[in-house]
């Protein structure tokens, strides 16, 4: 009954080991772990985490039922241009849809405006002749001979994977199947993705990207896979192995490496997952999550107590502005990312501090971890603060030096702008909040959601220490703090069920006679989700899900739409009308009764019941001898800079517990900041609940 999970962060691994027969009460027992990430061998971390993980709870590897794991391997493949040498096989007159892309420009004014770096350069885009019609009607036949000297300049080229994106392959992928299997029977060391399996959805720069990207980072992935499940198979784990996708479900080893995509996104989904099973079991279904690492802060969204799913996403942002990233046509939880983490280095650009979003990462770090960091960071402004203890950093397995924090401060931002070293520091912290707050406005209020009505789920190391300035400036009215926020998206792996995504295009008008034709099209995705369902053992009968993303004849984009359960009977195409028509007012509040609807693309979800989907996840063992409180200077600009602040052990508070701010919060994996005029209070569960005071009242 013991299972683990851990999260690859860009500077801190995050560990979570759950026995569900422990003696911490109806949730079992929990062990935490935080430990600086290997960035050029991320097994390593790994590996050594789940060492001191099983000799903490005196486990065995022998004895852990499943392992869940959320990465950044293929995120960070992306990010840092280093996935593998990839061809791109597309239809004669298509050789240029991932340098024209959309036309669009995210900055209007910018004469100087800059473009997303195609995955795949275009001396290593190739044509064959073919056409197909949108319906899938062969126009031209596939010529066999462009494809061999296709193949050829790919193998001459080097290239290690291929991505193949024909124009309509969504309709028909018989020209894409057939162009596989001569490369697989001329050169089966090249790794193949196919469009019609990786994205078959039509709008063909979103599919052919996406294509590109599965086949850019697959060999990437696969490698990294494997040699993880063979270090864990040499000490001794041979069990269930799941991976954390883009959106929020998990899947096996064997799918992650066939269609690595669908896992770019994976950490930052386990935590807003985690996010909205705290906000149900504390009464509020509707939650921001707030997710802050080392390298970045992530904000999502849960309406209704379910995380929102978008159907497309972007990776890769020029200035983190919308338009201007690379689009991703899979699934994925609502998240916003910006270069706002613990190590994001701060500078003066123009005569102002600007910070991020590059980051010190887990190496060399920030200059207080002593390991080669030069540059000031956010985490280097938070201990010269006082919001930091430098003895108990990490639950006292790191020791910061504030010294060289203070001096590498003073010579970035103080020294430059005539700053003391506290205001100095603090002009850190802020503008690191307001770059937050900016990120908080678009997932809330440019979403149509109102912060008043919403709490904010605060996790990651340093999520909890910015939390309650951040909910403050937009108005939210409660912080909750997760017990075990550290380890946040970690936690989520364990609360996560497998779950299979597939879609297709099909444009259709959604008239009484459109029921046929979309039991049609269901009964193909329900035969390609089995595919994938069979890939995990003793997998629970799947509960089902549709979606369909639709919009008025005409309109250049969609809404998506939940469709009913059920026998897709003679009523299905008005009651799916009914539910357009309640999704259509609820983003854009206004109707056209005569408009004609029409329906483009159709999603099934599987969800494989594990048991586990929500559950209370058990408390971590409290130290035989509690830290002793005490106090400490802390800056807070309400009282007027540095004051003597309480701090609290949060481990030794006792249910219903509360605290008048200003106060410092301190867990072995994180630290909250509680500002003056707000109140926590310790809730069943242990998480924390924060009232925040209104801005401009103490």
């Amino acid at each position: 009954m013991i299972r683990v999970a851990f999260d690859i962060g860009g500077t801190f691994t995050d560990f979570v080991l759950h026995d569900s027969q422990g003696d911490q009460g109806n949730g079992g027992e929990s062990h935490f772990l935080k430990i600086p990430s290997t960035p050029d061998d991320p097994s390593r971390a790994v590996l050594a985490g789940l060492e001191s993980l099983f000799q903490e709870a005196g486990a065995k590897a022998r004895d852990v039922a499943s392992v869940l794991h959320a990465t950044t391997v293929a995120t960070n493949a992306v990010l840092e241009r280093k996935g593998a040498p990839t061809g791109l096989i597309t239809t004669e007159g298509f050789r240029d849809v991932l340098i024209i892309g959309r036309q669009k420009r995210y900055e209007t004014y910018d004469l100087y405006i800059a473009k997303p770096e195609p995955l795949v350069p275009r001396r290593h885009i190739v044509e064959v002749k073919e056409r197909l019609d949108n319906d899938g009607a062969v126009v031209t036949p596939l010529d066999m001979v462009s494809v061999d000297r296709a193949i050829d300049a790919l193998l001459a080229s080097g290239r290690e994977t291929v991505a193949v994106s024909l124009l309509h392959a969504y309709a028909n992928p018989e020209h894409e199947q057939a162009i596989r299997a001569r490369i697989q029977a001329r050169a089966p060391e090249l790794s193949v993705s196919l469009s019609s399996e990786v994205a078959p959805k039509f709008r063909e720069y979103e599919r052919t990207n996406t294509t590109a990207a599965n086949a850019y980072i697959k060999p990437i992935v696969e490698r990294y896979i494997e040699g993880l499940q063979e270090a864990l198979r040499r000490r001794g784990h041979d069990r269930d192995l799941f991976i954390m996708q883009s959106s929020g479900g998990l899947v096996s080893p064997a799918i992650a490496k066939d269609y690595p995509i669908r896992i770019i996104e994976s950490g930052p989904a386990a935590g807003v997952l985690m996010g909205g099973i705290v906000g149900k079991e504390q009464g509020r279904e509707h939650v921001i999550t707030f997710d802050m690492g080392g390298t970045t802060a992530k904000l999502g969204a849960v309406d209704g107590g379910s995380p929102a799913i978008m159907p497309t996403f972007e990776i890769d942002h020029v200035r983190y502005k919308k338009g201007s990233g690379l689009p991703i046509n899979v699934p994925a939880v609502e998240l916003l990312e910006i270069g706002a983490g613990g190590g994001s280095i701060a500078r003066v650009e123009m005569g102002m501090i600007a910070v991020g979003p590059d980051s010190a990462g887990a190496t060399p770090g920030p200059i207080c971890y002593g390991q080669g960091g030069t540059q000031a960071t956010i985490t280097d402004a938070n201990l010269v603060l006082g919001y930091l203890d430098p003895d108990w950093f990490n639950g006292g397995t790191m020791v910061l030096d504030g010294d060289a924090a203070g001096r590498g401060i003073m010579r970035d931002i103080g020294k430059p702008l005539g700053l003391e070293l506290g205001a100095a520091a603090w002009g850190i912290h802020l503008v690191a909040t307001m770059n937050m707050e900016n990120a908080l406005r678009i997932v809330s209020v440019e979403q149509g959601r109102d912060p008043r009505h919403y709490a904010m789920i605060a996790f990651g190391g340093a999520g909890p220490l910015h939390a309650a300035r951040l909910a403050r400036l937009v108005g939210i009215p409660e912080v909750i703090v997760p017990f075990g926020a550290g380890v946040g998206s970690a936690i989520g792996l364990l609360q996560a069920a497998p779950r299979i995504d597939v879609s297709t295009t099909r444009v259709m008008m959604l008239d009484e006679n459109a029921g046929p034709a979309i039991a049609k099209v269901y009964a193909e995705l329900e035969a390609r989700a089995h595919k994938d369902i069979a890939q995990f053992d003793n997998a629970a009968p799947p509960q089902w899900s549709r979606h369909g993303y639709m919009r008025y004849a005409g309109q250049g984009f969609e809404v998506q739409v939940p469709l009913p359960g059920g026998a897709i009977a003679g009523d299905f195409s008005a009651r799916a009308v009914a539910a357009f028509n309640e999704a259509y007012l609820q983003k854009h509040k206004f109707l056209d009764p005569d408009a004609r609807i029409e329906a483009v693309d159709w999603t099934l979800v599987a969800t494989l019941p594990s048991g586990q989907e929500g559950a209370v996840i058990g408390q971590a063992r409290a130290p035989d001898t509690p830290r002793r409180s005490g106090s400490r200077l802390a800056w807070f600009p309400e009282a007027g800079g540095y004051v003597e602040t309480q701090i609290i052990d949060r481990q030794a508070l006792a249910n219903g517990a509360t605290i008048t701010g200003p106060a410092i919060i301190e867990d072995p994996d994180s630290t909250t900041v509680l500002l003056p005029g707000d109140l926590a209070r310790l809730s069943g569960p242990k998480h924390l609940i924060i009232n925040i005071a209104r801005e401009g009242t103490t």
